[in-house]
């Protein structure tokens, strides 16, 4: 979690994934696709050849929604398939 970035405005948890090749980073997208189908969870990302960054918001989109235990669970979760 230590690499995560938490924004106030807008409240979100950031993170950028760095990879040595194309083949990792699509093997991460492609882990990250099946992760987030099971979860029903889809964050948002962007990405290049070589990196990936995600955005992880609020599941709610009250205008005080606030991060939560579960949110912060997912991007731990998350964590994981880089690994």
């Amino acid at each position: 979690m230590d690499q995560w970035q938490e924004r106030k405005r807008p409240v979100c948890l950031e993170r950028r994934y760095e990879f040595e090749s194309y083949d990792a980073t699509r093997d991460f997208l492609d882990r990250l696709g099946e992760f987030s189908e099971a979860t029903q969870r889809f964050p948002d990302i962007s990405f290049g050849k070589t990196y990936v960054n995600i955005t992880l918001r609020p599941e709610s989109d009250a205008t005080d929604a606030a991060l939560t235990d579960a949110d912060r669970s997912f991007a731990v979760e998350i964590d994981a398939l880089f690994r």
